[in-house]
């Protein structure tokens, strides 16, 4: 059996390097723009051509006029969530030879405000806020109208604000259908501060997967705290109590909590996956490949939605009238943790 081979399309940087100039010449010589040289103009062409690269046509339209230059604003001083969200960005955006300026608030409302107006100093196209939560906030203040704003992994109460954002619930009712699908009846589900909207979402996709499976929900399976190792450990005290019936398969809120409760199941001698099956969310590699046994996890698909808010964020700029909250679908990253078999493989 002989697999298929997957051809990647060319990108502007492939061009450049054949060309042996920089992206922003390539960018120019494809654009008929700025002052080349005709021999580097027409060599720039040629190898765009043998390469059958076609850069994005709506990001050249907007060339003329423009700074080529987006700003993201962000909270999440980690870059936990921020940085596979600007990969995404860059991605999407590079092929038009555009460029991201990262910058962060901290949730400091006078350095955003900064922040922003220095932005605009830079006469930047489009502004990008994202957060390391999803919950909203308040409305980002752009005094000039003419530049777009465009939330990702946050949201805002504007009406005419654009989000873009996980499909938390969704995902979680993936979770959920996966630990029931290995066999598992008796499924618990440790979240974090209720308080968040993600952790709501969540909660109703795991509730609505076993009402649709008709498998219990018994008090005290739902346990929120924190985000943490240790709030991991503290729900086992509470859901292995003797006497009760225990969980055969858990859904956890994130990864981290996740590691606790393998942790703290291995503490015990109850053996994961073949007494009790795990499922995290967020599929932090960092934490779910090194867990033992490695984690089965709910991605967010935050480069893709990065990539989708370059799509977006383009069509706002050239004049398109977006508004609303899209929710983009999660995958399940199956490893050893769920017992599903075959580990390492992605389920969309």
């Amino acid at each position: 059996m002989t697999g298929k081979i997957i051809h990647k399309p060319a990108t502007i940087r492939d061009v450049a390097r054949l060309a042996k100039v920089s992206i922003g010449t390539v960018s120019k010589a494809l654009n008929d723009s700025g002052k080349l040289k005709p021999e580097t103009r027409a060599r720039v062409i040629a190898e765009a051509k043998k390469l059958g690269f076609r850069p994005n046509d709506l990001a050249l339209s907007l060339h003329r006029g423009h700074s080529l230059t987006v700003g993201v604003i962000t909270t999440d001083s980690f870059g936990r969530f921020t940085m596979p969200i600007v990969e995404g960005l860059e991605a999407q955006l590079s092929d038009g030879g555009i460029s991201v300026f990262l910058c962060n608030a901290t949730d400091d409302r006078e350095r955003e405000a900064r922040h922003v107006e220095s932005l605009l100093g830079k006469r930047v196209d489009g502004i990008v806020v994202t957060a390391r939560r999803s919950d909203r906030r308040p409305a980002l203040q752009v005094p000039v109208s003419r530049v777009p704003v465009l939330y990702a992994f946050s949201q805002t109460d504007d009406p005419d604000a654009l989000s873009l954002l996980p499909d938390d619930e969704g995902g979680a009712r993936r979770a959920t259908e996966h630990l029931i699908a290995v066999g598992r009846r008796r499924i618990a589900h440790v979240t974090g501060p209720e308080h968040f909207e993600a952790v709501q979402l969540r909660r109703d996709g795991y509730r609505a997967a076993l009402k649709a499976a008709r498998v219990p929900a018994p008090a005290g399976y739902f346990l929120a705290g924190a985000w943490s190792e240790a709030w991991g450990r503290e729900a086992l005290d509470r859901l292995f109590v003797r006497g009760r019936s225990v969980p055969d398969g858990i859904f956890c809120g994130n990864d981290q909590i996740a590691r606790g409760i393998i942790d703290g199941l291995r503490e015990r001698g109850i053996t994961v996956p073949d007494a009790v099956s795990i499922v995290g969310f967020d599929n932090w590699e960092i934490i779910a490949a090194a867990t033992r046994p490695p984690l089965t996890s709910i991605d967010m698909n935050l480069k893709e939605l990065g990539r989708e808010a370059g799509r977006r964020l383009l069509e706002r700029i050239a004049g398109a009238r977006l508004r609303g909250v899209h929710r983009l679908p999660c995958s399940l990253i199956v490893r050893e943790s769920c017992g599903a078999g075959r580990p390492d493989r992605r389920e969309t």
